[in-house]
C-alpha cells in the first residue's frame, strides 16, 4: 500500500437505526474495518438498506426510496412499542398496549469523532394531495462530536424550518423547505453551510456494489464506449474503462496484485477498438486471453469487486452485502486479503453469512470489528452487546 495514501477522511464510528423494520432500536459501533455477520432472518438486510436510506437522504431520494419500499408503515417496526423485561422472560405474552405514547417514526444517525446526524421520517399530514402517502421528514439535527448534546447542536431543522447555530446564536434560514427533502440536498452552499456539506460529501460519496450483473448478457460482457472513469458504476457497464482507468493510475500494481492473486498470475488487459472497449482475462498458460463475456459469473464479480474496492476515487464509506456471492470457495482468502487492503482508503462495511469469509478476515486485518445479529421477539439485537458496550447515543425528541 506504500504507492497509495492511506485515507485521513473521518470514520463513523456509530451507526444508529430505530423503527425500521426489525431494527428497533441498533446502535452499531463501527471501525475502519467492520464484518457484520448472523443467521438469515437476523436483520442483516435491514441493516444494509438502512445505510442506503442514509446514503439516500444526502442525494435527495430519501422519502422516494421509502415510497417504493412500500411507504413508511410498510418498513416500520411491527412489534411493541416497547418490550418489557417480562415479555423477554416469557411471563407475559408480546402484545402491544393498546395506544402509542411516542410518535410513528423511522429514525437514523451516524457519528464520527467531529460530527454527528441525525434524521427523523415519520407519517404525512393529511391532506388532499396525491402524494399525501409520502413519509415526511419531521427532523434533522447536525451536532459537533459523537453525543448530541444542546450545547454542541449546529443545525437543527424541525418540519420546513431550519436554524443554524451561528456565532451569533440561533438563525432561521428557511421557513419553506419541503418535508420531502433533506437539509443535507437542499442546502448546499458550502460557505455559508460547511457543516451540512462536510457530511453531504461523505454520506453522497458512499457506495454499495451488490447490483453489478454477472448473467450473459450483463453489460460488462460487452464492447462499451471507453471514457475515464475512477468509479464503476452500479450495474458494472464501464468495467473496462474502469480496469483502464486504474491501471493507468497509482492503484494499477494493486489491482494487478489482487488479480493475480485470485486467479494463479492472471493479468486484465483492455483491447480499444474504434473507441469501444472489451476486457479481457490474460492466465498463464492459455495461448490467448479470455474474453469476459467468456469467463464465469464468479470470476467476473470478483473482477468488478477488485475494481470497485481499488477506485482512484476512494469513497468515505463502501457497504458490500454478502460478496462471497457466486465466488469459488477458494478465492475466499483473495477476497479477504483484497477488502483488508482497499480499507486502507476506504472505511469498510461487510455484511456476510459466511464464516469462512469472516475467519479469513480476522487473519488478514487484525483490527476487525465483528458484530453478530440475533433475533428476539422480533426484534434485531447485537449479540453481546450490553449497556456498558453499547455507543452512547441519544435520539432526542421532536
Amino acid at each position: 500500500m506504500s504507492e497509495v495514501a492511506s485515507s485521513v477522511r473521518p470514520v463513523i464510528t456509530t451507526m444508529a437505526v430505530h423503527g425500521y423494520r426489525s431494527l428497533r432500536d441498533v446502535v452499531l459501533p463501527l471501525g475502519r474495518l467492520t464484518v457484520v455477520t448472523g443467521a438469515n432472518g437476523s436483520g442483516k438486510s435491514s441493516l444494509y438498506q438502512a445505510f442506503r436510506l442514509v446514503s439516500d437522504a444526502a442525494n435527495g431520494r430519501l422519502v422516494s426510496s421509502l415510497a417504493h419500499a412500500g411507504g413508511l408503515s410498510s418498513v416500520l417496526w411491527a412489534g411493541p412499542e416497547v418490550i418489557s423485561a417480562a415479555m423477554r422472560a416469557g411471563t407475559v405474552p408480546v402484545e402491544g398496549t393498546g395506544s402509542r405514547t411516542r410518535p410513528v417514526s423511522l429514525m437514523l444517525g451516524l457519528a464520527t469523532d467531529s460530527f454527528s446526524y441525525l434524521v427523523d421520517v415519520g407519517l404525512p399530514t393529511p391532506s388532499d394531495s396525491l402524494f399525501a402517502r409520502d413519509p415526511e421528514i419531521k427532523r434533522e439535527l447536525v451536532w459537533d462530536g459523537p453525543v448530541l448534546r444542546p450545547a454542541a447542536s449546529l443545525v437543527s431543522r424541525k418540519r420546513t424550518m431550519v436554524k443554524v447555530n451561528g456565532d451569533a446564536g440561533w438563525d432561521t434560514v428557511t421557513e419553506t423547505l419541503s418535508t420531502r427533502e433533506s437539509v443535507l440536498f437542499a442546502l448546499t452552499d458550502p460557505r455559508g453551510f460547511p457543516e451540512l456539506a462536510q457530511i453531504r460529501a461523505e454520506v453522497a460519496s458512499w457506495r454499495f456494489h451488490d447490483q453489478v450483473r454477472t448473467d450473459p448478457d450483463a453489460p460488462a460482457r460487452k464492447p462499451q464506449v471507453g471514457t475515464w472513469s475512477p468509479v464503476l458504476d452500479h450495474d458494472g457497464q464501464n468495467l473496462a474503462a474502469a480496469v483502464q482507468t486504474i491501471l493507468e493510475s497509482a492503484w494499477a500494481s494493486l489491482l494487478a496484485g489482487a488479480v493475480a492473486d485470485a486467479f494463479d498470475g492472471s493479468l486484465l488487459e483492455v483491447e480499444e477498438s474504434q473507441g469501444l472497449f472489451l476486457l479481457r482475462l490474460r492466465q498463464p498458460g492459455m495461448l490467448r486471453p479470455m474474453g469476459i463475456s467468456e469467463v464465469s459469473d464468479g470470476t467476473l464479480r470478483y473482477v468488478a469487486l477488485a475494481v470497485a474496492l481499488l477506485s482512484p476515487r476512494p469513497p468515505g464509506l463502501v457497504v458490500l452485502n454478502e460478496p462471497e456471492t457466486s465466488l469459488h470457495p477458494q478465492l475466499t482468502g483473495a477476497l479477504a486479503r483484497l477488502i483488508s487492503a482497499a480499507a486502507a482508503c476506504t472505511q469498510i462495511v461487510v455484511v456476510t453469512h459466511s464464516a469462512a469469509l469472516v475467519e479469513a478476515l480476522d487473519h488478514t486485518e487484525p483490527d476487525v470489528v465483528r458484530h453478530e445479529l440475533v433475533k428476539e421477539l422480533g426484534e434485531t439485537r447485537v449479540a453481546d452487546q450490553g449497556l456498558l458496550s453499547r455507543p452512547t447515543w441519544n435520539w432526542g425528541s421532536r
